[in-house]
């Protein structure tokens, strides 16, 4: 049993813990071009937080992961087969009732750690933390803690040669050969000021992407995820640490 893992641990050991912080790991269930699976967003979720935690609690961090929530918002990706969308309404229900228990329990402190680019919790927490203004409430994209510039040559956000590296060294068995994998070319939106990233519409994936990726994964390596994932871990977990060992009431400086 890893004490920080929630859905490891047991009534024994729970019953008499503290923990000052929960994390909840947030993935999506969809398709990653030709050669990543459906839960590429739940492995990394998974592992990420784990190892974080992991590093966090070494450190004499008192936290616990909850359970990976597999279903982000796809709303853009509506006739892509079994892409499974969860509306943002349904996704604050959800940590609506996160909260309530946490809160209840005396854990104040919330991670909500994102793994889908689709997710955004940021307006949800505004909302939720007026309900609950004794909750330290926080979330945090993995995917942007690191220049992956430093890591990677290819540029892209989904099926790229990030996500596809780290899955190469996480879960080697369900990656199809390189060379089935589609280029992830993107067709950007003819609209300047969204083009320039200053305005926003919601991209419709199956018109931007003919294999369902953005980015070209043909230069990934386990190498490169292994190298990719300590280095992020490590970031995400000295996140954790100090956002459990943070006096709430003495945040600013």
């Amino acid at each position: 049993m890893r004490p920080y893992i929630l859905a490891e641990s047991n009534w024994k050991y729970i019953k008499d813990q503290h923990f000052d912080l929960a994390v909840l790991p947030w993935g999506a269930t969809e398709a990653h071009n030709y050669h990543l699976p459906y839960a590429t967003d739940i492995y990394e979720a998974d592992a990420i937080a784990a190892e974080s935690a992991r590093i966090a609690w070494d450190k004499g961090a008192k936290l616990t992961v909850l359970p990976t929530i597999p279903f982000g918002v796809n709303t853009g990706q509506a006739d892509i087969k079994l892409d499974i969308n969860m509306n943002p309404s349904t996704q604050a229900a959800i940590l609506g009732d996160v909260i309530e228990v946490l809160n209840r329990q005396g854990i104040r402190k919330l991670l909500v750690l994102n793994s889908h680019g689709g997710n955004n919790f940021r307006t949800m927490l505004r909302e939720l933390g007026l309900k609950y203004p004794e909750m330290f409430l926080s979330t945090c994209d993995w995917f942007k803690a690191m220049n992956k510039e430093l890591y990677f040559k290819e540029a892209g956000d989904h099926a790229d040669e990030m996500e596809t590296s780290l899955i190469m060294y996480l879960h080697p068995k369900l990656v199809r050969p390189l060379e089935e994998a589609g280029d992830g070319g993107e067709r950007k939106i003819k609209i300047p000021g969204m083009r320039e990233g200053w305005a926003w519409s919601e991209r419709r994936w199956s018109q931007i992407s003919a294999d369902t990726g953005v980015g070209n994964p043909k230069l990934s390596s386990a190498e490169k995820g292994a190298r990719f994932f300590a280095d992020v871990t490590q970031k995400v977990g000295q996140l954790m640490y100090d956002i459990a060992q943070a006096d709430t009431n003495d945040l600013y400086e």
